[in-house]
C-alpha cells in the first residue's frame, strides 16, 4: 500500500478594491512639494517590509536603500541633485537613495539555497552579473514606489542627480551604486503637475 498525496485546491486570488487601485495606480501622482509633517523611521521600515517581498529573477534582490531623514543627510543629498530637483528634495521630510549592490551575488547561498552555485556563476561573468543587477534593482525600485503609496505617502522618484558625486559621498567603497532618489512624505501645496498623457492600448498591446 502506498500513500498518496492529494494536490491542494488552487488558491483563489481576489482582486483588490478600487480604492487600492486608485492609491497605487490610477489616482496616484508624483509629488513635487511636501508638507512639513515628519515621516517616522517606523513608517519607512514598513515601506521596505512591503517592497522586499516582491519577486526578482532567481530571488537576487540587488536593491539597497539609504533613508535620508536628518538635516545633515538631506543637505548632502540636495547638493548632488540637479538644480530643478533641489527644492523638491529639500522640502521632503524623508528621501530614499535606491542603489544597486554590485556584490548581490554574495548572498545567493541564502537567497536561493537550492542553487548556491549561482553565486560563483555571477562572480565569473561580469556582463551577466551587471545586467542581472540593473534589471532586478529597477524592478524593485518600481515595487518600492508602490510600497510608499500603499503606506499612505506620496513618492517623488527622480533620476536627475550627479550619480558619480552622490556615490562618492554616500558609497565611497564603490560596492553600492545609486539608481534612483525617491522623495517621501505627505503632499504639500500645489504638489501635482498636470497629468501627462499615456499611450492608448492600440499603441502598446498586441494579441496573438
Amino acid at each position: 500500500m502506498t500513500d498518496t498525496v492529494e494536490n491542494p485546491a488552487p488558491h483563489r486570488l481576489e482582486p483588490v478594491e478600487d480604492r487600492a487601485l486608485e492609491a497605487l495606480f490610477t489616482a496616484a501622482r508624483t509629488a513635487n512639494t511636501f508638507a512639513p509633517i515628519p515621516v517616522s523611521d517606523e513608517h519607512l521600515t514598513e515601506i521596505w517590509e512591503l517592497a522586499r517581498w516582491a519577486p526578482t529573477g532567481a530571488n537576487t534582490q540587488p536593491l539597497r536603500v539609504v533613508f535620508v531623514r536628518t538635516e545633515s543627510g538631506r543637505n548632502r543629498l540636495v547638493a548632488h541633485m540637479n538644480d530643478g530637483n533641489k527644492a523638491k528634495t529639500a522640502s521632503a521630510p524623508a528621501a530614499a537613495i535606491l542603489a544597486v549592490d554590485t556584490r548581490f551575488h554574495d548572498h545567493m547561498g541564502t537567497l536561493l539555497p537550492f542553487k548556491p552555485e549561482l553565486g560563483p556563476l555571477y562572480e565569473s561573468n561580469e556582463a551577466v552579473r551587471s545586467a542581472t543587477a540593473q534589471l532586478n534593482a529597477a524592478l524593485q525600485a518600481g515595487y518600492f514606489i508602490l510600497a510608499v503609496r500603499a503606506r499612505g505617502l506620496a513618492a517623488g522618484p527622480m533620476s536627475g542627480f550627479d550619480a558619480a558625486a552622490l556615490d562618492a559621498d554616500f558609497f565611497p567603497d564603490g560596492q553600492w551604486r545609486s539608481l534612483l532618489v525617491v522623495n517621501i512624505g505627505y503632499p504639500g501645496q500645489n504638489p501635482w503637475f498636470e497629468r501627462l498623457p499615456r499611450l492608448e492600448h492600440t499603441e502598446c498591446l498586441r494579441w496573438e
